[in-house]
C-alpha cells in the first residue's frame, strides 16, 4: 500500500518541456480564481456556449463540439461504444494506439490491429488495404493523429480520405496530443470525430476533453441500441442545443481558463499557431541531429512532440535529474522500459517559441556535455 506524502506548497516552479501537461499563462491560470456559480445559471450559458463557440471558429469546422470534463482517454471509451456494434481497425505503431485498441477490447469489441513498429507512420494504403480484405466490414477506424510515445506524426488526412470511400465506417482520431498545435482540416477529410485533452497544445490546465463530431457520427449514435452516457454524442449536444450547458456538472474553473485561452488562441489564429509549433519542432530536430538523431521514420515527424534516440548512450535518466535542479526545466525519457533510456522527449506545445525551446537544449548540451 502506497504511504501517504503530504502535499507541502513549497516546490519550485519548473518550466514543463514535456509531452503534457505543458505551460499555462498566469493570467489563464487567474481566469479560474473567480467565485463560483451554478451549472444551471445563466451565467454558465454565457461560459459554455463562447468556448464552444469560439473551439468551433478556431478549427475552421462545422461539426459540432463538445466539451466535457474529462481526459481525452473519455472519448475513446465513448466513440466506440457510440459507434462500434462489433469490428473495429486500430493502427497500432506505439503506446496509446495500442492503448486505443485495448480499450476497445475491454468492452467487448472485436478488435483487429493494423500493426506497424514502433517508430513506423500508418500507411494510408495499408488502411485501405485491410478494408478491401474485410469480409465482415469495420464499425471504425481508429488511429492516433500524433503518437507521443514514439513522436510519429500519423498522416490522418490521406486515412481520413481512403475511410471516405467506406461510408458505412467512421474514422475516430485520437489527436490528445496535437490538436490546436498541428493544423488538420476537420471537415475536409471526413474525420467523424477527434478529440483531444486541454493540458496538451491547447495550454489549458488539465481536466478537460474536446471533441469534434460529424453529423453522420451523431446519426449512427441515434441508430443504436446503446451508446456512452456521459460521452454520448446525442446526450451531450441535445442538451447544449437545448440549454447551451453541459449535461452534468462541469469543471467551471477550468473552463474559465478554457476561455481565456481561446480568445489568445483566436487572436494568434489557427495558421499562426501552427506555423510556430512547426518552427519549434524544425529547431528541435535540427538540434536532435546534430548531437543525436530522429526516433521516428523520417518525414513522419509530430509537430509537438520530438523522440530523440540516444546515440550518446547519455544517461537519461541522469541528465533529467541535473537539468532539472539546475535548471528549473523538466523535460522526458523515453516511453516505457523498452524505450526509456534508448530515447528521450521534448515537448514543443501550446505557449512555447523556438528560443524557450533553446533554452532546454542549452541546458542538455550544458549537462551532458555536449
Amino acid at each position: 500500500m502506497t504511504d501517504k506524502r503530504e502535499y507541502t506548497d513549497d516546490y519550485r516552479d519548473k518550466t514543463l518541456y514535456i509531452p503534457g501537461p505543458t505551460e499555462v499563462r498566469e493570467d489563464v491560470i487567474e481566469a479560474m480564481c473567480q467565485p463560483m456559480f451554478g451549472h444551471r445559471m445563466e451565467r454558465m450559458t454565457d461560459l459554455y456556449t463562447t468556448i464552444v463557440e469560439d473551439t468551433k471558429e478556431f478549427l475552421g469546422t462545422d461539426n459540432d463540439v463538445i466539451v466535457l470534463t474529462a481526459s481525452g482517454t473519455e472519448f475513446w471509451e465513448a466513440a466506440t461504444l457510440n459507434l462500434v456494434d462489433e469490428h473495429i481497425l486500430c493502427a497500432t505503431n506505439g503506446s496509446f494506439s495500442e492503448r486505443f485498441a485495448n480499450v476497445a477490447e475491454r468492452l467487448g469489441k472485436t478488435v483487429d490491429r493494423l500493426e506497424y513498429e514502433w517508430g513506423t507512420a500508418v500507411k494510408p494504403e495499408d488502411v485501405r488495404e485491410r478494408l478491401e480484405e474485410s469480409d465482415t466490414g469495420y464499425d471504425v477506424v481508429g488511429c492516433v493523429m500524433n503518437e507521443s510515445s514514439t513522436g510519429v506524426r500519423n498522416p490522418i488526412e490521406e486515412i481520413g480520405d481512403v475511410v471516405a470511400d467506406y461510408p458505412d465506417t467512421y474514422f475516430v482520431v485520437d489527436a490528445v496530443s496535437s490538436l490546436g498545435g498541428d493544423y488538420v482540416d476537420i471537415d475536409a477529410h471526413g474525420i467523424d470525430v477527434i478529440f483531444n485533452s486541454s493540458q496538451k497544445a491547447f495550454a489549458m490546465p488539465p481536466g478537460l476533453t474536446t471533441c469534434v463530431v460529424s453529423d453522420a457520427a451523431y446519426e449512427r449514435e441515434l441508430e443504436k441500441e446503446s451508446a456512452s452516457w456521459y460521452g454520448g454524442f446525442q446526450r451531450c449536444l441535445d442538451y447544449y442545443d437545448r440549454k447551451g450547458q453541459t449535461h452534468s456538472t462541469p469543471a467551471i474553473p477550468i473552463m474559465l481558463a478554457y476561455r481565456k485561452q481561446m480568445k489568445h488562441m483566436l487572436d494568434e489564429g489557427h495558421a499562426e499557431r501552427d506555423r510556430r509549433h512547426r518552427e519549434m519542432a524544425e529547431y528541435t530536430r535540427e538540434w536532435a541531429r546534430e548531437h543525436f538523431d530522429t526516433f521516428p521514420e523520417a518525414g513522419y515527424e509530430s509537430q509537438t512532440v520530438s523522440c530523440i534516440e540516444n546515440t550518446r548512450g547519455i544517461d537519461v535518466a541522469a541528465t533529467i535529474d541535473a537539468v532539472s535542479e539546475q535548471y528549473d526545466y523538466v523535460f522526458s525519457n523515453g516511453y516505457g522500459s523498452a524505450l526509456g533510456e534508448k530515447t528521450f522527449r521534448i515537448g514543443h506545445m501550446g505557449e512555447h517559441d523556438v528560443e524557450s525551446i533553446r533554452a532546454l537544449t542549452d541546458a542538455i548540451e550544458d549537462v551532458a556535455d555536449l
